[in-house]
């Protein structure tokens, strides 16, 4: 099986936040995200069970998708795609709040959700979640594709990414 087929399939570049336990803010890069329905309005993630963001999306019951465009900063998803919450402070200040969800600064739309059912795949939870609220912040940049995160930023995904091939 050649698994670079996989790098084939579209792929956005997502911040997903939620609430850790004290009201801290706390989230994690995502390429896998996707609308299910429009009526009613439902969308899909996928995140790793090591993921502290997977705990507290199942503790609390919702998550904010915050998308990223190319003109996001990158450190973006370093910073939330390469440390863990559950020892570091993902967000420098304290972050906009939308509909009871932290929202990142440097996002350009975000779609917040309430959890309606899971799926455990042997890696990963699939929540599906009912959407709440939905803003675009930045309809001057365009959002940002898992192929110009690899081809352009030359980014990395990290080990946690549903789509992660060891070299």
């Amino acid at each position: 099986m050649n698994n670079m087929a996989f790098t084939k399939l579209s792929y956005g570049v997502y911040v997903v936040t939620s609430w850790a336990d004290g009201g801290k803010p706390t989230g994690c890069t995502a390429n896998s995200a996707m609308q299910v329905t429009a009526a009613p309005a439902t969308v899909a993630i996928s995140i790793n069970h090591d993921n502290f963001t997977n705990v507290c999306i199942k503790k609390n019951g919702r998550f904010a998708i915050n998308v990223l465009g190319e003109n996001s900063a990158p450190s973006i998803i370093g910073n939330f795609g390469f440390r863990s919450g559950r020892d570091s402070e993902k967000f420098e200040k304290k972050p906009d709040i939308k509909d009871f969800l932290p929202i990142v600064d440097g996002a350009i739309a975000y779609i917040t959700c309430k959890v309606i059912d899971t799926m455990e795949s042997e890696t990963h939870t699939v929540f599906l979640g009912e959407v709440i609220g939905a803003e675009i912040l930045d309809d001057s940049d365009v959002p940002m594709t898992y192929a110009y995160y690899h081809n352009v930023i030359k980014g990395k995904s990290p080990k946690n990414a549903p789509t992660y091939i060891e070299e």
